[in-house]
């Protein structure tokens, strides 16, 4: 073979193991990048299944936590809040005070927590579905629905705010001070219904609507009084009548039905 064709044909077979060679390299390159690639698909996945478990526990530990306060709601309208303990309330959920220290670092922070939630129940109950109106409306709708549920005995023991207002009454500190500023919140309540009433003509001028806000109070813990006490079946029938004549007395219908 000529010299020449010699020098072609070992051109030509390195040229082949070059490219060969070279097919490989990248075919390697190609399987590690598809590998990487397949293990950042897989990533995300383990962490998606994570996050949903990370973001589950508040909402679990929420609804512990509103679990708990409803059953000392109900066993501190039986007991008062101060025979509310924290070895009381671990004793009835079955479960270890250390558990029960986790979301209330003492009596008092119970104690407080037991109010929050009683407040909530009452607004639902009571105060949120009377907004619907306005007026004389709202005000009627007020006392209806707190005679209703305190007569349908929303807490087993009664209304819980009536019995805490008694059991506080001369008890300084954080539980009486919040007391004291959702009960000015309720008779405010009351009285702004009445005012909006007043100005919307439907309740005399001359009335006192702060006068008639602090005897529907005083009617209404009466019932619950003399529910508790006495176990008078009758007691919301009889008060509800004695509300719905005192604000007819200040709305003028008493005058025009005689």
């Amino acid at each position: 073979m000529a010299p020449k064709a010699l020098c072609v044909d070992r051109f030509r077979n390195l040229k082949s193991i070059v490219v060969k060679r070279t097919v490989v390299l990248l075919s390697a390159k190609k399987m590690k990048t598809s590998q990487q690639r397949a293990r950042g698909s897989v990533q995300p996945h383990r962490n998606a299944d994570r996050a949903p478990k990370a973001r589950a526990r508040r909402p679990r530990g929420l609804k512990t936590r509103r679990a708990i306060l409803r059953k000392a709601v109900n066993i501190a309208s039986l007991e008062g809040l101060e025979g509310l303990t924290i070895g009381k309330l671990a004793s009835a959920l079955r479960i270890s005070k250390s558990g029960l220290f986790a979301h209330f670092g003492s009596k008092e922070d119970l104690q407080c927590a037991v109010v929050d939630e009683a407040r909530d129940i009452f607004v639902e109950k009571v105060v949120r579905p009377a907004y619907q109106f306005h007026g004389l409306k709202r005000l009627r709708a007020l006392c209806e629905n707190w005679l209703s549920y305190g007569e349908k005995r929303v807490f087993p023991g009664g209304c819980f705010f009536s019995a805490a207002s008694l059991e506080f009454d001369d008890r300084p500190g954080r539980v009486r001070d919040q007391i004291v500023e959702l009960m000015k919140k309720w008779l405010g309540n009351l009285e702004y219904a009445a005012r909006d009433a007043q100005l919307a003509g439907e309740i005399k001028m001359e009335a006192n609507v702060r006068q008639l806000a602090f005897e529907i109070q005083a009617l209404a813990m009466g019932a619950n009084w003399s529910s508790r006490l006495f176990r008078d079946q009758n007691a919301f029938r009889l008060v509800r009548g004695a509300i719905l004549q005192r604000i007819d007395q200040v709305t003028g219908t008493m005058q025009l039905r005689q």
